[in-house]
């Protein structure tokens, strides 16, 4: 694991761990018409979930959920970046010493060895503990989210006599008129409805 790899906010990322299950629901009981085999009249409707977090586009209070999450764990990053960057040079030391010609001290360049082993041994376990602290982290920020774009989705189906709504970022399309596509008036109506100013509660 590269530690500098620790802070992983991208809007892929976070998609894929947020959004994703977004659309799964419980199926419905079968309705009466199914029951007496009419056939419903039905409009479908595509969504495409993963431009719910472009920086410019999306929705605004995923971008600045994404933001705090960043801002938070910037601290350890900055910690792990500068272990490295110590366990760079004392390597860089101990490789010059060793190719000097001239006679070293072997116990000087064993204690920055050891020095370096032990700093990668830190630096491997706060990358761990960042990395599940900021999964914990997530989690909590966007979870609520998650489940108020999933009412929102519901509510703006029913509002506009959608009968199904597919996520075009999970699902395989073949084809799909651009007239379905509900993404861009879904975003900004939730956008107008839920303004990006409420803020965010620090974790405990």
């Amino acid at each position: 694991m590269k530690v500098d790899r620790l802070i992983v906010a991208t809007a892929l990322f976070v998609l894929a761990l947020t959004v994703s299950p977004m659309m799964a629901q419980t199926r419905p009981a079968t309705p009466a018409g199914a029951q007496t085999g009419a056939v419903p009249e039905s409009k479908i409707a595509l969504v495409y979930t993963d431009m719910f977090l472009d920086p410019k586009l999306g929705i605004a209070k995923f971008n600045n959920l994404v933001t705090t999450l960043n801002r938070e764990f910037q601290p350890r990053q900055t910690e792990l970046v500068q272990l490295q960057e110590r366990i760079k040079t004392l390597t860089n030391e101990v490789n010059q010493a060793q190719a000097a010609s001239a006679v070293v001290d072997q116990k000087s360049i064993q204690a920055k060895i050891d020095q370096v082993e032990q700093l990668k041994k830190d630096a491997q376990r706060k990358a761990e503990d960042g990395q599940a602290a900021f999964e914990r982290r997530r989690k909590e920020l966007f979870a609520p989210m998650q489940e108020e774009i999933a009412k929102a989705l519901e509510a703006y189906a029913k509002a506009h006599s959608i009968n199904v709504l597919i996520d075009g970022s999970q699902v395989p399309l073949v084809y799909a008129a651009d007239s379905i596509d509900i993404t861009r008036p879904f975003i900004n109506d939730f956008n107008s409805k839920n303004p990006a100013t409420a803020a965010v509660t620090p974790p405990k």
